[in-house]
Parts: structure tokens; C-alpha cells; sequence
């Protein structure tokens, strides 16, 4: 793919993930982005490649499923070798009721994609980095993993594994050169509430109704700045809100 920097992006199809590639590939880096949407994988390539002429390689498969993760990842090794920045941002929030009433399927999918699927992904990865003895390692955290609230009982532990791991994988890699950094974001516009409320698109809408959320660019902005910062700088944690929430619970709209 050249002699660019390399990202490699999970989830990079929607949200954060896309804003994310699209704001790495107008700086210059070449682009590997998963997702399970064939459809949207294609047209967030052909954009890349027309408006920033970046090389794209895209990767159709659900990082929950082990098997295919490994599949893919030695299939493409040649290139995955050069990733700079991982950034484990593939994740989601299923429902939002009291634990007694939640879902096991709800609960599986959330812990096979935000924790599991981090951890094959960033397994697989870690190889090239350690023998190139550099790279960054840049986890999407929440705010829901240092303020719980009502309904995110599960949602919020899966993100408070991420942080645990983060730190963990900041020691366990210190020796080998290689940055580990995690984002913590909270209320953002995108289609997060829509996949919570299992496709309600009011009850999705009512969420971030009486203020101003954050946009995915304002997460991407955030997580370039951290990707880009000198071999001899490592922001390790970085939290950020819209001004008009202070923490998951205290929101003001008005």
C-alpha cells in the first residue's frame, strides 16, 4: 500500500469509525477498514480513494467471530504488517432496561463485539507491531465507563473491560515501544441510539433532542490528535463531551 502510514479501523463503516478513516485519509495515511456491511464498506472505499486518493483496503467480516478474524488477518498479512494505528473502534450498546429485564442475546452481542472482538483483533495485530518494535494501540472507551446510569448496566461494564485492558496493555507493552491510548466519548449523533433502541428511530431521535451532541468528526478529530503526537508523547486517556454534558447522568437541555 505504498510507503504511507497505515490505519486500520474497526467498525470504520458508520459513526466514529468512518469519520475516523475519512479524517486519517485526508492527512495522508493509507486505510484498512472492517465492517459487516459489504455495501457500505465499498462506498466509504471508493470515497477515500476518489477525495483523498488513499490506498483502502477494506474487510468484510464481524470481528466477534474468531475463525474469520484469523482468516482474514493471515490472508492479508503483507499489508496488516505495516499497521501504525490500530484503532478498536467497532462497538455497540443494545437495549436500555433495568439488568432484570435485559436480554442475554443483547448482553452477548454487546460483550462479544466491544470485549472480545477488541481482543482477537488487537491479538492478531500485535505481532507485527512488537517486531517492528513500534506502534499505537487507540481503544473507544465511553463515558459510561466511569459514570454509570440507569439501563446501561451491561453496556457499561463491557466499556469499563476496555479501560481495564487499555491500562493493562499499556504495561504488558511498554518494553516493546508501542502506544496504548483509549477514548472516551459521550453523547454523540450517530446511529448509536438507533442500534440501542433495536432500530427506533424516535426513540433514537428523542435522545439528543434540547441540546447539541457531538458530531463522529469531533471523536475523529480527537482520536487523530492522539495518533499524531510525537514518537516521544502518549496521551493515555482522553474524555470527551458535548459542553452541555457533564457526566452520563447530568445533561442540560434548554
Amino acid at each position: 500500500m505504498g510507503s504511507k502510514n497505515l490505519a486500520l479501523i474497526s467498525g470504520g463503516t458508520s459513526g466514529i469509525g468512518r469519520a475516523t478513516a475519512e479524517l486519517f485519509a485526508k492527512h495522508g495515511w493509507n486505510i484498512v477498514i472492517t465492517g459487516r456491511r459489504e455495501d457500505r464498506l465499498k462506498e466509504i472505499t471508493e470515497r477515500l480513494v476518489t477525495d483523498y486518493s488513499a490506498s483502502v483496503l477494506p474487510l468484510c467480516f464481524d470481528i466477534a467471530d474468531r475463525t474469520e478474524l484469523r482468516s482474514q488477518i493471515d490472508k492479508h498479512k503483507d499489508i496488516l504488517a505495516s499497521v501504525d494505528v490500530l484503532v478498536n473502534n467497532a462497538g455497540l450498546a443494545l437495549g436500555k432496561s433495568f439488568f432484570q429485564d435485559g436480554l442475554d442475546s443483547d448482553w452477548e452481542t454487546m460483550i462479544d463485539t466491544n470485549v472480545k472482538g477488541l481482543i482477537y483483533l488487537t491479538k492478531a495485530i500485535l505481532p507485527f507491531m512488537i517486531k517492528r518494535q513500534s506502534g499505537h494501540i487507540i481503544n473507544v472507551s465511553s463515558t459510561a465507563a466511569r459514570d454509570m446510569y440507569i439501563g446501561g448496566n451491561v453496556y457499561s461494564a463491557s466499556k469499563s473491560a476496555v479501560d481495564a485492558l487499555t491500562k493493562s496493555l499499556r504495561l504488558d507493552l511498554l518494553e516493546h515501544r508501542i502506544k496504548v491510548s483509549s477514548i472516551a466519548p459521550g453523547m454523540v449523533n450517530t446511529e448509536f441510539s438507533e442500534v440501542r433502541f433495536h432500530g427506533d428511530k424516535i426513540k433514537a431521535d428523542k435522545v439528543y433532542e434540547g441540546f447539541e451532541p457531538l458530531k463522529a468528526a469531533d471523536v475523529a478529530d480527537a482520536i487523530y490528535y492522539i495518533a499524531s503526537r510525537p514518537a516521544h508523547v502518549h496521551i493515555g486517556d482522553l474524555l470527551i463531551t458535548c459542553t452541555a454534558q457533564a457526566n452520563s447522568n447530568v445533561v442540560f437541555k434548554g
